[in-house]
């Protein structure tokens, strides 16, 4: 071990700043210049702009506050009964109360309907619609559509609750810029405290989700808006026809509302808690569907981004072309790296990956604590996290690459998201002969 020690001081004492930057390039360009450096900037540069706008923001709420939109929240599931109760408190504690719930049954086999019919002659909801035969997610919610009367839609996931003023605060946004067609909300995970799984996807989506929608949403090439909270303008949603069938409910339909010309914005400050996959193996299956819809609609479905055509638009150009390079492409030149290190390096390989899990440890503890000074909700206490910081590093670095390099395999080569059971198999094949 002593021996050992002394080879790694030495290995460390031999690092010149040119054998640096060739042996840990990976890292240093696409890693900590990319998600410490650049990101800070945004941050900062998106701290001052809010300091500035603050008289704009105070006028948008009056003009909320005065107008007082008829919203239309739609809570589309299958088998989401037991969940009803408490959505339906958290809801009524809200601030802003002008508002319709609408729930959809989609084919439940549990008692759904019974619990939807309760609460509709309680008046706990306002309507309550039930497909038979179940026709997925998106089927659903575009039942529910048919039926809102709202100026904004608003999509929830049952399983979900929400801070008082969330629903205030997700329709602020769209009176900031009346461009503005869709808003995404901020969630964050309620059941962290379960298992090790749950505190590594808190860290994640406390971490790296949250904050790297603050800064795609600020730089405009914000992507994916979460179907646990999402709203929308109700003429956006008539113009684009609502939900298109398939497992890309969230990725989908931002693209759409992208595509017919509107802006898409976070509002970090709209926080939804959700219970996430308590086991590594629920984890995989969510998130093969997740990584399997980058390909299927980010590179096939929606490849007319890149085309030159009247409908070009740069943020839609550029937001796509940097899913595809850090979500898909680098999982590949990954693998590419660790076959540069075990061909050139090998004799030293165990030193540097030794090296890299360090720096990344000290990454990964700097933007938890520098960029906790621009999260306005905190998840849990800022100490709770810090133990597993170190645990980060195998999950993203290893544990969802691996996922995801699987998951993208998959989709190239045999369109499985096709058989994906999240979706009924006569959408999906409905949705394969429509090419969607």
């Amino acid at each position: 071990m002593e021996l050992f020690i002394d080879e790694y001081i030495n290995f460390l004492l031999s690092l010149t700043l040119n054998r640096f930057i060739r042996v840990f390039w990976f890292f240093i360009i696409f890693e900590f210049i990319r998600y410490v450096i650049l990101d800070l900037i945004i941050l900062i540069v998106f701290s001052l702009s809010n300091k500035l706008n603050k008289k704009k923001k105070n006028d948008a709420h009056e003009m909320l506050t005065f107008e007082q939109p008829l919203v239309s929240l739609i809570i589309p599931g299958k088998n989401e009964g037991a969940h009803l109760y408490k959505l339906m408190h958290s809801l009524r504690n809200q601030t802003y109360k002008n508002f319709e719930v609408i729930v959809v049954d989609d084919g439940s086999d549990d008692a759904t309907p019974i619990i939807g019919k309760s609460l509709l002659k309680q008046g706990l909801i306002d309507v309550f619609l039930r497909n038979d035969i179940r026709g997925g997610k998106a089927s659903a919610a575009n039942l529910a559509l048919r039926f809102a009367k709202g100026k904004f839609i608003v999509h929830l996931d049952a399983d979900c609750s929400f801070d008082y003023d969330a629903i205030e605060k997700i329709l602020l946004p769209f009176y900031l810029d009346e461009r503005v067609g869709a808003v995404g909300g901020n969630v964050m995970v309620r059941n962290y405290k379960e298992s090790l799984v749950t505190t590594l996807q808190a860290i994640e989506y406390y971490d790296t989700i949250s904050i790297g929608r603050i800064i795609s949403s600020h730089l405009g090439i914000y992507r994916v808006i979460s179907g646990a909270f999402g709203a929308f303008k109700k003429e956006v949603m008539d113009e684009i026809k609502g939900w298109d069938i398939g497992p890309g409910l969230d990725g989908d339909i931002t693209v759409k509302v992208r595509k017919a010309g509107y802006k898409i914005k976070f509002a970090s400050e709209a926080v939804c808690l959700t219970n996430v996959p308590n086991t590594f193996r629920k984890l995989i299956k969510q998130r093969m569907r997740w990584d399997k819809s980058l390909v299927r609609f980010r590179m096939r479905k929606h490849k007319d981004v890149f085309y030159p055509n009247k409908a070009f638009n740069w943020s839609n150009f550029i937001s796509f072309t940097e899913n595809i390079t850090y979500g898909f492409l680098l999982n590949f030149k990954w693998l590419f790296y660790i076959v540069d290190v075990l061909a050139n390096h090998f004799s030293q390989a165990v030193f540097i990956l030794i090296t890299n899990f360090f720096m990344y440890v000290f990454m990964n503890y700097f933007k938890y604590i520098v960029f906790s000074l621009f999260r306005i909700r905190k998840n849990a206490p800022m100490y709770y996290f810090l133990p597993f910081i170190p645990c980060m590093v195998i999950y993203f670095g290893y544990f969802l690459r691996i996922v995801r390099l699987v998951a993208h395999s998959k989709e190239l080569l045999f369109k499985a998201s096709y058989n994906d059971p999240w979706n009924p198999y006569k959408t999906s094949k409905h949705a394969k002969e429509l090419g969607l």
